[in-house]
């Protein structure tokens, strides 16, 4: 098993989120030691939802602006998403239930805990959560749409879960976690 010392720690950014280059000693398993530099955008850690409706046949996804989508080739920079957000200090059930509510407008009561993953290893710190819930007409309390001091502008979008996974197919839906969500509650047989 390889060995790893970090010898320098630079932060070349701490504007949105904090990027560093890092300097690191390897000692491969044959004990021949190579130095790397890599960078790492440490962004925290965060949480994923997808809300689903056995009855109904359908989920709640939503859809935003994305920047990082707009200058890489996305053209109008919108993104239909499961729900998502920073943990904050927060641990991943409680940041989960707070983006439910102020992104879809939906107040959950049962979660379930599926996976974590890190998205973009290679480049990026943050692991991310999953989680999914069933949802009802019921438990809608307010109309979402996000946070104003966060400057979010969405769209909730309620969409039959055969339309959901033909999206993905049609590249409508590019969005990683989502299509994660989306596929594992169609192969765990939930939807």
């Amino acid at each position: 098993m390889a060995q790893i010392k970090i010898t320098q720690s630079e932060v070349l950014s701490d504007n949105w989120y904090v990027l560093r280059k890092i300097t690191y000693e390897y000692t491969q398993s044959d004990g021949h030691v190579q130095t790397h530099q890599r960078e790492a955008y440490d962004r925290g850690n965060g949480a994923t939802i997808l809300l689903y409706n056995k009855e109904a046949g359908t989920v709640i996804l939503t859809r935003q602006f994305r920047l990082p989508t707009y200058v890489n080739g996305n053209p109008d920079g919108m993104m239909i998403e499961a729900c998502a957000g920073l943990l904050d200090q927060d641990n991943p059930e409680d940041c989960i239930r707070r983006e439910t509510e102020e992104e879809t407008g939906y107040k959950i009561t049962e979660i379930q805990k599926v996976f974590e993953a890190y998205m973009s290893p290679g480049s990026v710190t943050e692991i991310l959560y999953f989680f999914i819930a069933a949802y009802a007409k019921s438990m809608k309390v307010s109309d979402g749409g996000g946070v104003e001091h966060e400057q979010e502008n969405i769209e909730v979008l309620e969409i039959p879960i055969h339309q959901a996974l033909q999206m993905i197919q049609s590249g409508e839906i590019k969005d990683a976690k989502t299509i994660m969500l989306l596929q594992y509650i169609k192969l765990q047989g939930i939807l």
